[in-house]
């Protein structure tokens, strides 16, 4: 005991104990583990905005995933065409201004030539479209224009003018049976006005045939039941629709 008490007081008291070392890594090597995994995200990313090729695009996804420990992979995402959806909707979102934009020409020009009490503008996502009474654009059983009819038309030649549309005019009659001793039907009628309406558009200005089509429907698609005069004299008439150019079918 005395021996203990001896050793004690040479050394300056009872030792104690050393600490255990912490588990785990230290510290310093996980923070320095996480600055180079930014690193490498950073500079992988770099490397994917430099090059656009959509085979080394994939390639660099699927290291990222494994460096990261990512095991699910959606096959879908990788495959949906991003620059395509995206030309598409700015494409929609310009023909979209565009029928706008020419729905306002065409009521200006209308006003203008005090033409409101013949013709009609509406549009919608598919285009614009310029309707015509036909009893204001040929006499009765007739082919031949009337005169308002040409000052009518030359509204549709000068927006044709301006813009880059397409244009598909249509004929369309009341159903009832043609008084016209060259034309026995509602069919043959329709078509000859709509292509009577397309030769003078064809005449009177230098706008590319292929631009333009006429179509006659007889009186497969009235706007009303023609069970009244008023009703008939509505479904008798011209329409002009003007299809954005970058539309395949129109």
């Amino acid at each position: 005991m005395a021996e203990q008490e001896a050793m004690e007081q040479q050394g300056g008291g009872p030792k104690s104990d050393p600490p255990k070392p912490e588990e785990g890594i230290p510290p310093w090597m996980a923070t320095f583990a996480d600055m180079v995994t930014l690193l490498l995200c950073f500079f992988v990313l770099l490397l994917s905005f430099t090059n656009q090729d959509v085979t080394n695009f994939r390639k660099l996804m699927g290291s990222i995933q494994e460096a990261l420990g990512v095991q699910y992979e959606d096959s879908s995402a990788l495959s949906t065409p991003y620059a395509d959806t995206t030309f598409k909707e700015r494409q929609s979102v310009k023909e979209n201004r565009q029928i706008v934009e020419l729905g306002v020409i065409l009521k200006k020009a209308i006003r203008a030539k005090d033409l409101t009490h013949m013709a009609k503008v509406s549009s919608d996502k598919s285009g614009v479209m310029l309707r015509m009474s036909s009893p204001v654009l040929f006499d009765k059983g007739s082919v031949e224009l009337t005169a308002e009819a040409k000052q009518a038309l030359e509204v549709v030649i000068d927006s044709m003018k301006k813009t880059d549309f397409n244009l598909v005019i249509r004929g369309h009659t009341d159903g009832e049976a043609p008084e016209s001793q060259h034309y026995g039907s509602n069919w043959a009628l329709s078509a000859a006005r709509a292509a009577r309406c397309l030769r003078y558009i064809l005449d009177h200005s230098d706008i590319q045939p292929t631009r333009m089509k006429a179509v006659g429907y007889g009186g497969s698609k009235p706007l009303l039941p023609s069970t009244s005069e008023e009703n008939r004299h509505a479904n008798r008439r011209v329409e002009f629709f003007y299809v954005p150019s970058g539309r395949s079918k129109w």
